[in-house]
């Protein structure tokens, strides 16, 4: 299993950025029972998680980006995506994709870094 996070950059505070993550190598099935995260890494800071999306399509979010962010899922895809709006400096940080399967474990994407600038 493979994730390929993609669509980090650099923008101006307020503006919006969209991040995607694809799991080429899960199996459509297992991709559909799998549960979707976005966590961060700060500079300087521990990884944080930012949002979760169950099999269902649940999400959680953390208090820091209610409200301004979105996680979706295409399982005929097999993407996640994190929709960020209204972005801020302190959103600034390297964005990990992760899966968390009861079939095939626990993987992380390579990370990709947004800056947001004022």
């Amino acid at each position: 299993v493979q994730l390929q996070a993609s669509g980090g950059g650099s923008v101006q505070a307020g503006g919006s950025q969209r991040l995607s993550c694809a799991a080429a190598r899960m199996i459509t099935s297992v991709f559909s029972a799998t549960t979707l995260g976005w966590y961060r890494r700060p500079p300087g800071k521990e990884r944080e998680l930012v949002a979760v999306i169950t099999k269902d399509g649940d999400a959680t979010y953390a208090d820091s980006v209610k409200g301004r962010f979105t996680i979706s899922r295409d399982s005929a895809r097999k993407k996640v995506y994190l929709q960020m709006n209204s972005l801020k400096p302190e959103d600034t940080a390297v964005y990990y994709c992760n899966s968390r399967s009861p079939v095939v474990g626990e993987y992380w994407g390579q990370g990709t870094l947004v800056t947001v600038s004022s």
